[in-house]
């Protein structure tokens, strides 16, 4: 098995950051799927049945290997002057 199947949930917000909930990764994506089934109609899920993504990922894979930069100032959905972090080839 080179691919397993990772569950986010994410809730997008105007006013403030996204809530982005790892669920869970699953050897199969109908393992994962039936996670989603399971968790659609628990309290908060329930409002928000369509943020559920699984995504495939290759195992032994490296995803981010450009480092980052951390900024001071107002990225949107933040407050004024909180630091945030970039991917470091901005």
């Amino acid at each position: 098995m080179d691919t397993v199947f990772d569950l986010w949930f994410t809730r997008e917000y105007d006013h403030r950051e996204d809530t982005e909930l790892h669920i869970g990764i699953y050897a199969s994506e109908r393992e994962a799927l039936a996670a989603v089934e399971t968790l659609r109609e628990k309290p908060g899920f329930s409002d928000y049945p369509d943020g559920f993504d699984v995504i495939p990922t290759k195992l032994g894979l490296t995803g981010w290997q450009d480092g980052f930069v951390t900024s001071i100032g107002p990225p949107p959905k933040d407050a004024a002057g909180e630091a945030f972090d970039l991917p470091a080839w901005l």
